[in-house]
């Protein structure tokens, strides 16, 4: 087995850091910015569920509360996979650097981040029943949580661990419309539509990311899909999945009177990005990994989510 940098086992004493020195640790590792992967969908779908006799300083609040609680609920959620896979990341010389598993974030001070961001979350989701008295979110924000957690222990028990984090994502575009007006699930076909492209499309792409660690999930027992399908069966499965995940915006677009033109573009445009990030796997291999997972997913959900509420809006 390969040794983790020395400093993953360094013992003794650390300085707590500060709060503000936590915070910074925490965000940095879990990489807040990811948050470009699944927000741009939450926002379609708060789009897609408003309704203008409602007004639009209501819609504002309404979509503030939105944002607020994608991010709270996404920290909450890698929070969790940094403290559920310290053990793991220790001994993978890849993330052996990570805050949590090298002690630079002590854990008790990582679980009272993770525990404050799910009690905001919490509190952001009361907020909608107390502001617009809609009593979903609240009722429905424990079981998102668990659900958002779950993915952090998969690996133990199923390859599908990358189907499990693209349901998690998924879920952006429905709770979104949820939150802003209940009837639009019902109203709205294409939320569903979105909400399996998503999935399709996370999957795949972290199918493409686990590559990385094909070798150490086999010789720890965890499941992946590249540990099980081997390099070639997992990029033949991620190809499928990004090929699913194209039709089912083209579905979303069939099925929304209000998406036109310019989300026909960007549907178009994104199949071509997730082509492009094949095309790069495929020339560059693993060294091509942060073009192709960071930048280019990054573009697919910003194009696809600025296209479609443009229209909408128009």
């Amino acid at each position: 087995m390969s040794q983790a940098p020395a400093h993953a086992h360094q013992s003794g004493p650390r300085e707590r850091p500060s709060l503000g020195a936590a915070l910074t640790l925490a965000a940095a590792d879990i990489k807040l910015s990811h948050s470009v992967f699944a927000l741009p969908f939450a926002v379609l779908g708060a789009f897609l569920a408003f309704d203008p006799q409602a007004g639009w300083g209501r819609f504002g609040g309404q979509l503030a509360l939105v944002v607020a609680c994608m991010v709270l609920a996404r920290t909450w959620a890698m929070l969790v996979n940094r403290l559920a896979d310290a053990r793991f990341d220790a001994a993978n010389p890849r993330t052996a650097g990570r805050a949590v598993a090298s002690g630079r974030l002590p854990v008790r001070v990582a679980v009272a981040i993770a525990g404050a961001c799910a009690a905001g979350f919490v509190a952001a989701c009361w907020l909608f029943l107390h502001w617009f008295a809609n009593p979903w979110p609240v009722a429905l924000a424990l079981p998102v949580l668990g659900w958002l957690a779950l993915y952090s222990f998969a690996k133990r028990f199923t390859a599908l661990c990358h189907v499990l984090l693209g349901s998690a994502l998924a879920i952006s575009p429905l709770a979104a419309a949820l939150a802003v007006r209940p009837h639009a699930l019902a109203e709205t076909p294409a939320l569903l539509a979105l909400s399996v492209m998503v999935l399709l499309w996370v999957a795949g792409f972290d199918i493409v990311y686990a590559l990385q660690d094909e070798a150490f999930d086999r010789q720890h027992g965890l499941r992946s899909i590249p540990a099980r399908l081997g390099a070639r069966g997992a990029a033949t499965l991620s190809r499928l999945f990004h090929a699913g995940a194209a039709l089912a915006l083209l579905a979303a677009w069939r099925l929304e009177p209000r998406f036109g033109t310019l989300f026909l573009a960007g549907a178009l445009l994104a199949t071509l990005v997730l082509a492009a990030e094949h095309a790069v796997l495929e020339r560059r291999g693993l060294s091509g990994l942060p073009l192709a997972f960071f930048t280019l997913n990054g573009v697919v959900s910003c194009l696809v989510g600025a296209a479609g509420v443009t229209d909408v809006v128009a």
